[in-house]
């Protein structure tokens, strides 16, 4: 029987394999709590950005985050002619350069490739952007590193 190990966001590994990601986008389609993110990231050219050289600090909003949407805006933002939407809404999450959890510090103002202004904040060794709490796990990855989000930052 195979033993599996669990990678930092959740990909299930063989026991005793070393297994790096290459990107951003390869852990999106191999995580199974980011099944959402993945069909936003795909539909909106986003993986073609998340598979680049970056590096990138990407805030991923996870499956539960998707399900506090309004009920039916994901597959009405996935579909083809709200492309220019899905594009942007998904790229409040993301920043150019490589931002490990512990150097985001309260008061930090992170710009995302659409331009957005992201506001870091930080109580009782908690980090949040607004009033989205991140989640204490990251991953690093070949061309930046990825947070876990239960919200969408709309």
């Amino acid at each position: 029987m195979l033993k599996t190990t669990l990678h930092p966001l959740l990909v299930k590994l063989p026991a005793g394999k070393s297994f790096k990601m290459s990107n951003i986008t390869q852990v999106i389609n191999e995580d199974k709590n980011l099944k959402t993110l993945k069909r936003g990231v795909h539909a909106s050219d986003l993986d073609q950005l998340l598979s680049s050289t970056g590096p990138f600090t990407f805030f991923a909003p996870s499956d539960i985050a998707f399900e506090k949407l309004e009920k039916g805006l994901m597959a009405k933002l996935l579909e083809s002619q709200n492309r220019a939407l899905l594009t942007d809404l998904l790229s409040n999450h993301i920043v150019k350069g490589k931002i490990g959890y512990v150097e985001l510090k309260d008061g930090d103002k992170l710009t995302t490739v659409n331009g957005r202004e992201l506001h870091v904040k930080t109580k009782n060794g908690s980090v949040s952007i607004g009033d989205i709490a991140i989640l204490p796990r990251e991953s690093k990855i070949s061309n930046g590193v990825m947070h876990l989000l239960d919200t969408v930052i709309m």
